[in-house]
């Protein structure tokens, strides 16, 4: 039983690191701006951000209320549109400016701040992945380890990849480079204007 566990940790942790959203598009923005050395341990954001996250989830709601949803959608929209404009304005200055000595640590943290401020591990942790934890809890704890361990696992290698292979991918040229940067600001924005919208129906 522990691997069917282990297995379905590592398929919802590769479903979560593939879905493309604005968590995955500010990694994007800052290998290009950054590097991929430098923002790699930003990979590691959800071990940060998730614990909390789970408990609140598993210990307090049986079902995310709309105004937490709509009020989550507003602040994270307004959160990534100050995110946007860090990389419109990377990409403005060509991208070639030298990353300060912090920025490696401000990255994590501000890609856990986007992953808090996401309504989407919420609800996922709420109807998809919280279920399944409780149920192999109870089963045996060693159950739930496991598949916390195998999403664990498998989010921060892909997440890891995806910034590896951006990284290495603004080598390409200056163009190239420039151009990914700017596409980055311009997602970003429209996440950030998305999520708002969604805070306002």
């Amino acid at each position: 039983m522990m691997w069917i566990y282990l297995l379905q940790g590592v398929g919802f942790g590769l479903a979560a690191a593939s879905q493309p959203g604005p968590f995955q598009t500010y990694l994007i923005s800052q290998s290009l701006s950054n590097g991929w050395r430098r923002t790699l341990p930003a990979a590691l954001a959800p071990l940060i951000s998730d614990g909390p996250i789970i408990a609140l989830c598993l210990l307090v709601l049986s079902q995310v209320p709309a105004w937490m949803e709509q009020a989550l959608y507003g602040v994270s929209g307004m959160f990534i549109l100050y995110l946007a404009h860090g990389t419109y304005r990377s990409w403005r200055s060509g991208g070639a400016t030298e990353p300060e000595a912090s920025s490696t640590r401000q990255s994590v943290w501000k890609a856990a701040l986007m992953n808090a401020l996401s309504p989407g591990p919420y609800i996922f942790w709420t109807l998809v992945t919280g279920p399944i934890l409780v149920t192999g809890w109870r089963e045996a704890p060693l159950y739930g380890a496991g598949f916390l361990g195998g999403f664990y696992l498998t989010i921060v290698c892909a997440l890891a990849g995806i910034i590896a292979v951006f990284g290495l991918a603004a080598r390409l040229g200056p163009k190239v480079h420039h151009a990914m940067l700017g596409i980055s600001a311009l997602v970003l924005f429209i996440f950030g204007l998305f999520q708002i919208s969604k805070a306002l129906r």
